[in-house]
This record gives structure tokens, C-alpha cells and sequence, in this order.
């Protein structure tokens, strides 16, 4: 008779409290950004365009620092993904008006 010893075959390897992609924050962040970017249109208008004309570079800038923000809290709140897309909306709108306040001298 040989000598086995029985083991338990695990279905998942990684450990349950860590997040299965960082995919889901990247995706928030990124619409996080679009939402932000609306509200100035939605609260000044069509004139907002021409702000905008001449300060792109500034707001394109935040594209990528809104997914990096969606991202690290997604693993900070380890994948929870509606606290997840609630502080990433938050964030990402306030630094999206904190550079329009700048920017614009309100």
C-alpha cells in the first residue's frame, strides 16, 4: 500500500480579503471623469466650451489621475465596489472643481 497523504483541493488560491482586479476601480475613475466633466456644462452652458478651448491640457490631465484614484481606493476598500464608486465620484468631482475654481478666478 502506498503511503498518500489526502490534501483538499482549493478552488481559489488568493487569499478571500484581497481584490480579485483593480479593472472595476479604473472603470469608475473613468466615468467618474466624464460625470465630472459634464457638470460644468450642466450648471454654465455652452459657454463653458470656450473655457475649456484654451484650458484642455489641464482637465485631459486629470484623465489619467482619475483612474489611478479609482483604482487605489478600490483596493484600499478591497473591491466594495459602491463604496468604491461613492469616494471615487466624490474625489474626482472635487478635483475636477477644485481646478476649475483655479482656473477660472471664482
Amino acid at each position: 500500500m502506498q503511503n498518500i497523504t489526502p490534501m483538499l483541493a482549493r478552488k481559489d488560491e488568493r487569499p478571500q480579503d484581497e481584490p480579485r482586479s483593480s479593472l472595476p476601480g479604473g472603470v469608475i475613475g473613468f466615468l467618474a471623469y466624464w460625470c465630472a466633466l459634464a457638470i460644468p456644462f450642466i450648471l454654465y452652458g455652452s459657454n463653458t466650451l470656450f473655457f475649456f478651448l484654451y484650458t484642455w491640457p489641464f482637465f485631459l490631465a486629470l484623465l489619467p489621475v482619475s483612474v489611478i484614484i479609482g483604482i487605489a481606493i478600490s483596493m484600499l476598500l478591497r473591491g466594495q465596489l459602491f463604496w468604491t464608486t461613492l469616494a471615487t465620484f466624490i474625489v474626482v468631482i472635487f478635483l475636477f472643481w477644485l481646478l476649475f475654481s483655479f482656473l477660472s478666478g471664482w
